[in-house]
């Protein structure tokens, strides 16, 4: 997904899913329900249930609210987004504020009010994510810790996409790094989010969560983005977001060896509101309504939406020549119409 700033076989336990246990004895409850509460496991992995919820996660800006921020109640926020400065390992929100900026903490402070919590995302489409420049491992694991302490938060959403994808060597340094962040952490959420078309996850995001099994990433939850799947796809939009939701949901059984259910809940959708980055696909509030109700149907972890900050109609010039614009959906709705059709 775009900033904000600029245009268009080792073991996993997957802690959104403890009813599966996790020999590696990690615990700790699930980011996929409000106030991470759905599903928790005692010492021995046996899990007790709570009926699971599809709660509602918006990604906004770190630096900058919307008058949209608190529509729906959220029950967890994305926070968009921190990369390199530029060619050093040194954390940033979008590449130019400091993890530490004041003005950030106290937006997280406003956003916490509700009682709603935050996740870090780390990547995006823009810039170049932390494992792409940092030098090591346990540089890198530094780094993460840094944006994280820096809003108290335990929960760290990875975004990768693009040439990200598929540079094997930071794929590779990634997993080493979260695994050695979560040895120290072990109450530390890590979600993916992947890009996905109608047929589901591609080689990249596949080869992706097998270097985390690999490096016995704990992993909570696979969120897809559900967007931008290019000029020959033509047809509904709210369609082929479920098309690609059921493809997902088959991967990670076999990835993960999970039950149907598992699969699930482990699985998060995330789309882009009104017109995409792709001329011709335009996601609508109808396609949100049915992407609601199917996320409900079927156990979904979480549903979001890119972004808060584009949840209003364009007046005048907001609207971008030529692609999506930024900061409005480019379709007819009132403040929020999205926020609400999302949380249900």
């Amino acid at each position: 997904m775009r900033s904000f700033l600029r245009p268009a076989a080792g073991l996993v336990c997957l802690l959104a899913l403890a009813a599966a246990g996790c020999s590696s004895g990690a615990g700790g409850s699930t980011d996929a329900a409000p106030g991470g509460a759905a599903k928790s496991s005692t010492p021995t992995g046996t899990a007790t249930t709570t009926a699971p919820t599809t709660s509602y996660a918006p990604y906004v800006s770190a630096t900058a609210a919307s008058a949209t921020d608190a529509t729906g109640s959220p029950a967890l926020y994305n926070l968009a987004f921190v990369i390199s400065g530029g060619g050093d390992c040194v954390p940033r929100w979008n590449g130019t504020d400091a993890v530490g900026d004041t003005a950030v903490k106290s937006r997280v402070a406003a956003l916490e009010k509700s009682g709603a919590s935050v996740r870090v995302s780390f990547g995006g489409a823009s810039g170049k994510e932390l494992a792409e420049v940092c030098s090591s491992a346990s540089a890198l694991a530094g780094a993460y810790a840094a944006a994280l302490d820096a809003v108290g938060s335990t929960r760290a959403d990875f975004d990768v996409e693009g040439a990200a994808l598929t540079d094997s060597a930071s794929v590779a340094l990634r997993s080493e790094a979260i695994a050695l962040l979560q040895k120290e952490r072990s109450g530390l959420r890590v979600s993916f989010t992947l890009p996905v078309m109608p047929s589901g996850l591609d080689a990249g995001g596949l080869a992706l969560l097998e270097s985390a099994n690999d490096h016995s990433v704990r992993v909570s939850t696979v969120n897809v983005m559900t967007m931008n799947y290019g000029s020959s796809y033509t047809g509904d939009m709210g369609d082929y977001a479920r098309t690609a939701a059921v493809a997902a949901h088959d991967q990670l059984e076999d990835v993960f060896g999970l039950s149907s259910a598992q699969a699930w809940q482990g699985l998060a959708l995330t789309s882009m509101i009104g017109d995409n980055d792709v001329a011709g696909e335009t996601f609508g509030l109808a396609d949100a309504a049915r992407v609601r109700a199917f996320a409900e149907e079927k156990g979904i972890g979480w549903v979001s939406m890119w972004s808060t900050f584009r949840d209003r109609q364009c007046s005048g010039d907001d609207a971008a020549s030529g692609g999506a614009a930024t900061d409005c959906s480019g379709v007819r709705q009132s403040p929020g119409a999205f926020a609400r059709a999302f949380a249900g």
